[in-house]
Protein backbone atom coordinates (compact mmCIF):
# COMPACT_ATOMS: atom_id res chain seq x y z
CA UNK A 1 0.00 0.00 0.00
CA UNK A 2 0.88 3.62 -0.44
CA UNK A 3 0.84 6.35 2.16
CA UNK A 4 1.60 9.65 2.12
CA UNK A 5 3.36 12.06 4.74
CA UNK A 6 3.28 15.25 5.47
CA UNK A 7 5.66 17.52 7.50
CA UNK A 8 6.42 21.35 8.09
CA UNK A 9 3.54 22.92 9.09
CA UNK A 10 3.15 25.11 12.35
CA UNK A 11 2.74 28.62 13.58
CA UNK A 12 4.45 31.70 11.39
CA UNK A 13 3.99 35.35 11.45
CA UNK A 14 3.12 37.08 8.28
CA UNK A 15 6.02 37.79 6.20
CA UNK A 16 7.82 34.48 7.45
CA UNK A 17 8.67 31.09 5.04
CA UNK A 18 7.10 27.46 6.14
CA UNK A 19 9.00 24.61 3.76
CA UNK A 20 6.63 21.74 3.96
CA UNK A 21 7.69 18.13 3.11
CA UNK A 22 5.62 14.69 1.70
CA UNK A 23 7.29 11.65 1.53
CA UNK A 24 5.36 8.37 -0.27
CA UNK A 25 5.73 5.13 1.70
CA UNK A 26 5.61 1.65 -0.33
CA UNK A 27 7.23 0.01 -3.00
CA UNK A 28 6.74 3.01 -5.27
CA UNK A 29 8.19 2.78 -8.94
CA UNK A 30 7.17 6.19 -9.82
CA UNK A 31 4.55 8.85 -9.16
CA UNK A 32 3.28 10.75 -12.47
CA UNK A 33 2.15 13.83 -10.62
CA UNK A 34 1.85 15.21 -6.88
CA UNK A 35 0.27 18.46 -5.89
CA UNK A 36 -0.36 20.45 -2.69
CA UNK A 37 -3.83 21.07 -1.85
CA UNK A 38 -5.13 23.38 1.15
CA UNK A 39 -8.29 23.57 3.14
CA UNK A 40 -9.08 26.50 4.86
CA UNK A 41 -12.07 27.04 7.39
CA UNK A 42 -15.33 26.54 6.25
CA UNK A 43 -13.70 26.67 2.67
CA UNK A 44 -13.61 24.09 -0.14
CA UNK A 45 -10.34 22.17 -0.79
CA UNK A 46 -8.18 24.22 -3.18
CA UNK A 47 -5.48 23.37 -5.29
CA UNK A 48 -1.87 25.38 -4.61
CA UNK A 49 0.93 23.92 -6.73
CA UNK A 50 1.59 20.72 -8.68
CA UNK A 51 4.65 18.84 -10.20
CA UNK A 52 5.38 16.40 -13.50
CA UNK A 53 7.70 14.15 -12.61
CA UNK A 54 9.25 15.36 -15.16
CA UNK A 55 9.70 18.96 -13.41
CA UNK A 56 6.61 20.36 -15.45
CA UNK A 57 4.80 22.77 -12.51
CA UNK A 58 1.80 24.86 -12.11
CA UNK A 59 0.25 27.25 -9.31
CA UNK A 60 -2.57 29.41 -8.48
CA UNK A 61 -2.90 32.73 -8.67
CA UNK A 62 -2.69 33.21 -5.35
CA UNK A 63 0.84 30.94 -5.05
CA UNK A 64 2.44 32.41 -8.15
CA UNK A 65 5.08 34.74 -7.08
CA UNK A 66 6.02 33.12 -3.26
CA UNK A 67 5.82 29.35 -3.19
CA UNK A 68 7.58 26.62 -4.86
CA UNK A 69 7.12 23.05 -5.75
CA UNK A 70 9.76 20.76 -6.06
CA UNK A 71 10.31 17.21 -5.61
CA UNK A 72 12.82 13.97 -5.50
CA UNK A 73 11.69 11.57 -7.34
CA UNK A 74 14.13 9.05 -6.18
CA UNK A 75 12.66 9.79 -2.53
CA UNK A 76 9.31 9.57 -3.86
CA UNK A 77 8.88 13.37 -1.70
CA UNK A 78 7.31 16.47 -2.74
CA UNK A 79 8.25 19.85 -1.10
CA UNK A 80 6.99 23.10 -1.63
CA UNK A 81 8.53 26.18 -0.43
CA UNK A 82 6.62 29.00 1.01
CA UNK A 83 7.72 32.56 1.56
CA UNK A 84 6.24 36.09 2.26
CA UNK A 85 3.23 34.24 3.94
CA UNK A 86 -0.11 35.84 4.58
CA UNK A 87 -2.83 35.49 7.20
CA UNK A 88 -5.05 34.04 4.27
CA UNK A 89 -2.56 31.35 4.05
CA UNK A 90 -3.49 29.84 7.10
CA UNK A 91 -5.24 26.42 6.20
CA UNK A 92 -4.50 22.25 6.65
CA UNK A 93 -2.40 21.67 3.64
CA UNK A 94 -2.66 18.28 2.18
CA UNK A 95 -0.47 16.07 -0.10
CA UNK A 96 -1.99 14.50 -3.33
CA UNK A 97 -0.52 11.68 -5.75
CA UNK A 98 -1.76 10.68 -8.67
CA UNK A 99 -0.35 8.13 -11.56
CA UNK A 100 1.54 5.87 -8.81
CA UNK A 101 3.35 2.36 -9.98
CA UNK A 102 3.55 0.33 -7.86
CA UNK A 103 3.20 -3.40 -7.13
CA UNK A 104 -0.80 -3.95 -5.54
CA UNK A 105 -1.67 -0.49 -6.43
CA UNK A 106 -4.26 0.83 -8.89
CA UNK A 107 -2.73 3.77 -11.68
CA UNK A 108 -5.86 5.29 -11.23
CA UNK A 109 -6.63 5.97 -7.62
CA UNK A 110 -5.92 9.12 -5.90
CA UNK A 111 -3.92 9.07 -2.74
CA UNK A 112 -3.80 11.73 0.14
CA UNK A 113 -1.71 12.98 3.41
CA UNK A 114 -3.31 13.55 6.76
CA UNK A 115 -2.37 17.11 6.31
CA UNK A 116 -0.65 19.20 7.86
CA UNK A 117 -1.77 23.02 9.67
CA UNK A 118 0.15 26.17 8.58
CA UNK A 119 -1.15 29.20 10.54
CA UNK A 120 -0.07 32.36 9.88
CA UNK A 121 -0.32 35.27 12.50
CA UNK A 122 -0.73 39.36 11.34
Amino acid sequence: QVQLVESGGGLVQAGGSLRLSCAASGSIFSIDVMRWYRQAPGKERELVAGITSHGSTNYADSAKGRFTISRANAQNTVYLQMNGLKPEDTAVYYCNAQGIRSAGVSYKANYWGQGTQVTVSS
